[in-house]
């Protein structure tokens, strides 16, 4: 008898996990996924053309809140829990429910769903949404680039779409982004890195995308999603910890494992914390790895246009402002150095938007980037134009005037990596690609 399998995710991990431990496994039978975190992700099929000859149908996607439903329909012995930046409480708690309806609580290791590539590595993680990894990837992959080295991104996934479509994609020019049909939480994470004259690869089988990615860059740049281990081996870990959260490093899951696997660890936004912050965070990243090197860099916040004295609707990167567990980002930050007066937003959302309002209370005047779906895009760009306001104050990595029909002026807020101390980030890059020459 094949033991029956619930995989718990959040379209990424999950699927990855199938892929590498049970897809060609015919001592266990995944019944089903459950999705939380992301809207709009359940209900969906994980289809024959990903899940291989043992699942000739797919296997049905359904949301977490089934779960017990689930295993008493199925007969489910396992759950394996597979998606990240959660609280070890939220962890236990999960734990605890599927000890109480009869399933065991599977955590994988990581070191087992790693793949092994032909080229060299490099993988940027954090401890938290939101701490700055893409623009660490991105800034890793402009020094690659001067060295005469070209680097390709591996993304984590984000396959929020149409499944089998996404299996392998590849992002070069802003119109593939629209090609392939991009949530604004998928173009926050690729654009960048386009505009930063990279190739980025992501999609549902990490296998054949690390193949074909192979092909064309001399290293590998991992840019993790989350606070999720990399899916691929890795030559240099690095991983990233935020100081505007100190303590936070060692109070989710699986961003503490990160931080006692890293290499190197990058205090990113050190330009922006207090000296009891930045103590408390070296103390903590000491405590679990004595042996990483310790690098500091500023975050540093700019407007493509001035904004003083002017009334700003904010913008802000969702994902970090939600299950991230931050209540402001960049765009406020940009709006307090440069003058600017946030105008609350609360009043004029409606949808989804409102409710995401009503799940966060503690999130100030701003709005967050959430476009999941064509009807929440629609919502926020609702939301924004009914904003009393001069001009909509963008802090996304994704230019949302593009995606967007706003009837008010733009301004773009960026966040770019600089160097506060020597060798740096620089360096270790510059050793570590010394090291395969």
């Amino acid at each position: 008898m094949r033991k029956k399998v619930i995989i718990m995710g959040a379209a990424g991990r999950d699927f990855h996990n199938f892929n590498v431990l049970y897809r060609a496994d015919a001592s266990h039978d995944v019944v089903a996924f459950t999705a939380t975190q992301i809207p709009f992700i359940e209900k969906r099929t994980y289809p024959p053309s990903l899940s291989g000859p043992l699942y000739p149908v797919g296997i049905p996607i359904f949301p977490e809140e089934e779960l017990e439903s689930l295993v008493k329909r199925s007969g489910a012995t396992e759950a394996v829990f597979s998606y990240s930046d959660v609280s070890y409480e939220h962890v236990m708690r999960q734990a605890a429910f599927c000890s109480s309806i009869g399933v065991d609580f599977i955590l994988p290791s990581h070191q087992k769903t790693m793949l092994k590539s032909t080229r060299p590595v490099i993988s940027v993680c954090a401890v938290r949404t939101g701490c700055g990894k893409s623009g660490i990837s991105r800034y890793i992959g402009r020094l690659l680039l001067e060295m005469g080295m070209k680097p390709v991104v591996i993304r984590h996934p984000m396959p929020y779409g149409e499944l089998a479509s996404q299996r392998l994609q590849r992002f070069s020019t802003l119109e593939d982004l629209d090609r392939h049909q991009c949530t604004i939480e998928e173009m926050e994470e690729y654009e960048p890195h386009i505009r930063a004259g990279l190739v980025v690869y992501a999609g549902v089988d990490y296998e054949a995308i690390l193949r074909e990615a192979e092909k064309e860059g001399a290293v590998i740049i991992w840019d993790g999603g989350n606070n999720d281990l990399p899916f691929i081996q890795p030559g240099l870990e690095i991983t990233v910890v935020d100081p505007l959260r100190p303590g936070h490093e060692l109070l989710y899951y699986p961003g503490e494992v990160n931080l006692r696997r890293a290499h190197a660890v990058i205090i990113n936004k050190a330009n922006g914390a207090d000296a009891t912050a930045m103590k408390t965070v070296i103390e903590n990243i000491r405590g679990v790895n004595r042996n990483a090197v310790i690098i500091k860099t500023a975050s540093v916040v700019k407007t493509d246009s001035p904004i003083k004295g002017k009334r700003a609707v904010v913008i802000e990167d969702g994902p970090t402002l939600t299950h991230g567990g931050m209540n402001y980002g960049a765009g406020i930050i940009a709006a307090e150095a440069f003058g600017a007066m946030p105008i609350d937003p609360r009043p004029f959302a409606s949808g989804t938007i409102k409710k995401i309002f009503e799940k966060y209370p503690g999130l100030g005047p701003l709005l967050p980037a959430m476009g999941y779906s064509g009807s929440q895009k629609k919502e926020l760009e609702e939301a924004i134009n009914s904003t009393p306001a001069d001009l909509a104050l963008i802090a996304t990595p994704v230019d949302l005037s593009r995606v967007l029909q706003l009837n008010k002026p733009t301004v773009r807020v960026s966040y770019e990596i600089e160097e506060m101390e020597s060798p740096g980030l620089k360096g270790l890059i510059e050793q570590f690609a010394k090291s395969l020459r």
